[in-house]
């Protein structure tokens, strides 16, 4: 997911809005001339990852992005990343990439309690549905002794594509064709030529109102939107995880809860369905 601010609580863009437009973008920060961030995380040092980091770059060095630390997670010490000289150097006024090798769900363990509200995070499209297990292992921790779990979702998704995961993660997608990595999401569709006028934020809220009005106790949507910053590279804020965390477990304190979760993008989205008992 390359397109797509922070949107635990709030809807994305109304259709025909540029994902792109500074005025449009909720965070303060992105209002500024330069972007400023603290940490920005880059999910792999692969192929996906490495191109992430090298757009950065470019980025940084024409001034539109700045970041105290730039990490690419990744297993492989050896991971391109790691290996390029070139991915590593610096950029404007900002540091170069470095890895941390790990796995992606380790790291976010140790990484995301501790994270601030300007650092974001650059998803892959090929990750799991990271978040949604970032939250259930922070809710079994804090209640062991309750039932978490992801469960299938209570009906389909008003969305052209769509597919079961493992793990009951459910994929869904407003394009029945390949989009390219490097998609920001315009108000035109680079594909159909014509306006995009769909946005998965609120056809993910209008899903959850309609699951209560028929009686469901589905909350949420809590989603991670994926929102493009510059050059080609789409991040959600980690402050959004944050906020996600805390509404669950405010939930979770009064009770059985289920939440929808999502990291979507505009077009794309992984979701699950986050159970906990009573």
């Amino acid at each position: 997911m390359s397109g797509g601010s922070e949107a635990v609580l709030e809807p994305g863009h109304a259709a025909g809005e540029h994902p792109v437009a500074i005025s449009r973008i909720s965070n303060p920060r992105l209002r500024a001339l330069t972007q400023r961030y603290g940490t920005i995380v880059v999910v792999g040092g692969g192929c996906y990852g490495s191109y992430y980091v090298r757009q950065l770059q470019r980025a940084a060095a024409s001034g539109a992005v700045a970041w105290d630390r730039l990490v690419a997670v990744d297993r492989h010490a050896d991971c391109p990343v790691a290996t390029s000289a070139a991915l590593r150097g610096g950029a404007g006024d900002s540091p170069g990439a470095t890895v941390e090798v790990a796995s992606w769900h380790d790291f976010f363990a140790r990484w995301l309690p501790g994270a601030r509200d300007d650092d974001a995070i650059v998803p892959s499209p090929l990750m799991p549905h990271l978040m949604v297990d970032w939250l259930m292992q922070r809710v079994r921790a804090r209640w062991p002794g309750r039932v978490v779990s992801l469960q299938p979702l209570p009906r389909a998704v008003p969305t052209p594509w769509q597919k079961a995961g493992a793990g009951s993660v459910h994929y869904v997608s407003f394009a029945e064709w390949m989009c390219p990595i490097n998609c920001i999401e315009p108000a035109r569709c680079p594909h159909t030529r014509g306006e995009r006028t769909w946005s998965m934020p609120p056809t993910l809220e209008a899903y959850v109102r309609d699951e209560r009005a028929r009686g469901g106790t589905l909350d949420g949507p809590l989603l991670l939107h994926c929102q493009h910053r510059s050059h080609g590279v789409g991040m959600f804020d980690a402050g959004a995880v944050r906020a996600a965390e805390r509404r669950v477990q405010a939930a979770a304190e009064q009770g059985a809860a289920e939440f929808l979760v999502g990291t979507v993008s505009h077009c794309h989205g992984a979701l699950a369905r986050l159970v906990i008992g009573a």
